[in-house]
């Protein structure tokens, strides 16, 4: 493999930044130091501009494949993903069809393997009948991200709404338990009311819907379930101020059973964004009205909230702009993510080091994935330049999702994703592609 030396750049990793040389050799990064001596046959790259950052580290994106590939598939997200500074993804199971089996499983980790070029992981689907196949996932606990629940509406037959099954589910298996948590009982009462009252629902009519207490009702069920039986949750896209009062900063992140995640369009939109982009916000859970959002970053900056990710979720333009009813849900984020988390430390919103703590080595801590996440002699390199002088506008033209739009379209971002490398290759530079070297699968210290 090639190996680089990245020179007088400004390293940003565990609550630090500091100026100095890296150095990257045999996938891994060789040597962080001050100065560090070129060896022959290498390539320098001048960072004195830039900011050298851990890959970001997606834990919730669904890139379509198998199945619904007329939205995206794993290659085409995999590749807005690096370009975006995420070296790293977990997918989520609800595919056509949705991944139940083992064989199902391995499957998707054999696309992966083939075409993703940021590195990858799957969850184990789970449903009201496929128990058996999901405890089957404890044998492979060191390469498969965890299992994943659906606790409230979702598509197909996803949801698990047996408490026995629930129960067993919780009791019985050994890796991390990520939830989809809203209570489909409050969600369907709530429609039946508002649609007795309205000829026409509208995209506003969405957390009106799927409310703060669906949401809080189905989190604290799976939290006395983790409880009753010591299991390993994490719940995903948190978006109610309510929501918060159940998760602590008092324990330390290693110590932690119970973590949680925010999206990025749960700290960027509000329910005032509805007027002005309508379906194309619409997303279960549903972006709130805007004291929700204040109290996530007041949660996030305190460690109540662990994880920022995306729930990267691509439907073709045509399907967002059906009626409200039919509109699908779900946004498409992951190449903007750390862009828009860049933004917000410009606006001195959040710091560098709280960024990138949030976006690289809190995921690596949480699902305890080996050699990545942090800027560390040894481990993968998988890291990500920014210049944080050099503005980068959405448009159509630059925007690499299958589906061809985005919700940030002409927003201006005040930093540059210039380099990408995904284990110690450079797959992307300067908006040119090096696609001759795959990601790997994610492994895990468990």
């Amino acid at each position: 493999m090639q190996k680089y030396l990245i020179r007088n750049t400004c390293i940003v990793n565990e609550g630090k930044r500091f100026y100095g040389d890296l150095f990257i050799q045999n996938g891994r990064i060789e040597k962080i130091a001050a100065n560090i001596s070129a060896p022959g046959n290498i390539i320098e790259i001048d960072g004195s501009n830039q900011f050298v950052l851990p890959g970001a580290i997606d834990d919730q994106v669904h890139f379509r494949e198998p199945g619904l590939t007329h939205k995206a598939n794993i290659y085409t997200e995999s590749k807005a993903a690096v370009a975006g500074g995420v070296t790293s993804f977990m997918e989520m199971p609800n595919t056509n069809p949705p991944t139940f089996t083992q064989e199902l499983l391995e499957a998707k980790y054999q696309i992966g393997k083939q075409t993703s070029i940021a590195n990858y992981s799957f969850f184990m689907g789970t449903s009201n009948d496929n128990l058996e196949e999901v405890l089957k996932t404890n044998e492979k606990k060191k390469d498969v991200c965890g299992v994943k629940i659906f606790m409230g509406s979702s598509t197909g037959n996803l949801l698990v709404d047996n408490p026995m099954l629930l129960e067993k589910i919780f009791g019985g298996t050994e890796l991390l338990i990520a939830t989809h948590c809203e209570e489909e009982r409050i969600i369907k009462e709530n429609l039946a009311l508002i649609s007795a009252s309205k000829e026409k629902l509208e995209a506003s009519d969405h957390p009106i819907i799927r409310n703060e207490e669906a949401c809080f009702e189905s989190s604290f069920k799976a939290i006395q379930l983790a409880k009753k039986f010591n299991s390993r949750l994490h719940i995903l896209h948190i978006s109610t101020a309510k929501e918060l009062q159940l998760f602590t900063n008092m324990i330390p992140l290693k110590d932690k059973r119970i973590t949680t995640e925010v999206c990025v369009h749960h700290l960027h939109f509000s329910s005032d964004d509805y007027a002005r982009l309508g379906n194309q916000i619409k997303c279960n859970p549903a972006i709130k009205a805007p004291a929700n959002k204040t109290a996530l970053w007041e949660a996030l900056l305190d460690d109540r909230l662990d994880i920022i990710a995306t729930d990267h979720a691509p439907h073709l333009w045509a399907e967002k702009n059906e009626d409200y009813s039919l509109a699908h849900a779900g946004l498409p984020l992951v190449q903007h993510s750390l862009l828009l988390m860049l933004h917000y430390a410009a606006q001195g919103k959040i710091s560098l080091e709280k960024v990138v703590e949030k976006m690289s080595h809190a995921p690596a801590a949480c699902f305890q994935i080996k050699e990545r996440g942090y800027l560390r002699e040894g481990y993968f390199a998988d890291l990500v330049m920014v210049n944080l002088n050099q503005t980068t506008t959405v448009s159509k033209e630059n925007i690499l999702y299958k589906c061809g739009w985005s919700p940030l379209e002409g927003f201006v971002f005040p930093a540059t994703i210039t380099d990408t490398f995904v284990n110690g290759h450079l797959v992307y530079g300067n908006g040119l592609f090096d696609e001759s070297k795959q990601g790997m699968r994610l492994q895990f210290e468990r």
